[in-house]
């Protein structure tokens, strides 16, 4: 008789949590519009791969965040009140009245008194959240406790195979990969403080940004279309952590990152260009509807993150798509933007959680 294979049950359908770090409770994440990214990332990539490849094109993905977000008829078929209730969010904090956010395209991209209710450590030494999203780290140093082969993204494509001079500064660095969710507040904001050295943009795939496409899809981060800064720090007034680099990253549905830089609350934005200087946590750009992605890369030795972002990475009581993928556990800890990440390391100090073994 013919061996029967058991069906494995995808990874978009597994649970997948997260953890609060504000409450440290244990979030089950509910993904909005999970039907159309498991019909797309299952059946679809598998048995009609040019399907699959149209629908993650940049005219597609404009195509769909324009139904999801600006058509008369999907306003109508679901409100703008349920579209609210199903995201759960606080219309309290925005600065514009609720009454004037009457459309999904418009929560999307709402604005906030972050200066009131997202805070800011003062110290320079310590480095900010680009985002309101959920985090982990990692790190290119094979002898680090953060260390994870390649699977987010392959480090050359990240950056481009003709940015050799950046490929070079950040070999053997860390990174925070920060995934931004419908609900979250959709404007990123500088991670540091410093100079802008080079700003470029790289076309691409417009891949979900979701947990199971991450890791059914090989270095997806890495193919999507995306927008690089090297901002370095060691200028007056900067964080003095040397270059950093904030790699912006579309999704599916996002058609646009914004280059709007305020240096006061959302005032005169400005395009960002080489030699403009970024205030820590001021409003950088903006993403347009959908989910999506920030990379945050430090050169080697020169951070260290927060110990109860590390320490919640490995717990093993947490369900993690991520965990799944790549066979030890990888959880996500939802951090606001502006909220202290990482600090800045002495560089006479070998970073604590660099040892001589990977564990991977």
């Amino acid at each position: 008789m013919p061996t029967r294979h058991r069906r494995t049950r995808p990874m978009n359908h597994i649970a997948h949590q997260y953890i609060d770090r504000g409450t440290s409770h244990i979030i089950t994440e509910r993904f909005y519009g999970d039907r159309l990214v498991n019909f797309l990332y299952s059946s679809t990539r598998e048995h009609t791969p040019w399907l699959f490849h149209a629908l993650t094109s940049p005219y597609m993905s404009q195509l769909l965040g324009y139904w999801n977000y600006d058509s008369w008829l999907s306003t109508k078929i679901r409100g703008v009140e349920k579209f609210l209730e199903a995201l759960k969010i606080d219309l309290s904090e925005c600065v514009d009245p609720p009454s004037s956010l009457d459309t999904p395209r418009k929560v999307f991209e709402r604005k906030i008194r972050y200066w009131d209710c997202r805070p800011m450590a003062e110290a320079s030494s310590s480095i900010a959240s680009p985002a309101d999203a959920c985090v982990l780290f990692g790190s290119f140093f094979e002898s680090s406790l953060l260390f994870l082969k390649e699977k987010f993204f392959d480090f050359p494509d990240l950056f481009g195979h003709d940015k050799s001079e950046w490929q070079q500064a950040f070999t053997g660095g860390d990174y925070a990969i920060f995934r931004l969710t419908p609900d979250k507040y959709h404007y990123n904001h500088s991670p540091v403080s410093g100079t802008v050295r080079d700003l470029y943009e790289i076309s691409g795939k417009y891949h979900s940004c979701n947990p199971g496409p991450v890791i059914s899809v090989a270095t997806p981060f890495s193919k999507n279309k995306r927008i690089v800064t090297i901002v370095d720090t060691d200028v007056p007034g900067g964080s003095g952590i040397g270059l950093v680099a904030m790699i912006e990253i579309v999704a599916l549905m996002i058609g646009t990152i914004v280059q709007c830089y305020s240096a006061e609350q959302y005032r005169r934005p400005q395009d960002v260009t080489a030699g403009l200087f970024l205030q820590k946590g001021q409003p950088k750009s903006l993403y347009r509807p959908g989910s999506s992605t920030d990379v945050v890369i430090f050169q080697k030795n020169r951070i260290v993150p927060c110990q109860d972002l590390l320490t919640n990475m490995f717990r093993q009581d947490v369900l993690s798509r991520y965990s799944l993928g790549f066979g030890r556990p990888l959880v996500e800890t939802n951090v606001k933007v502006r909220s202290t990440i990482a600090t800045a390391q002495h560089r006479s100090v070998t970073s604590e959680h660099h040892t001589d073994t990977d564990v991977e």
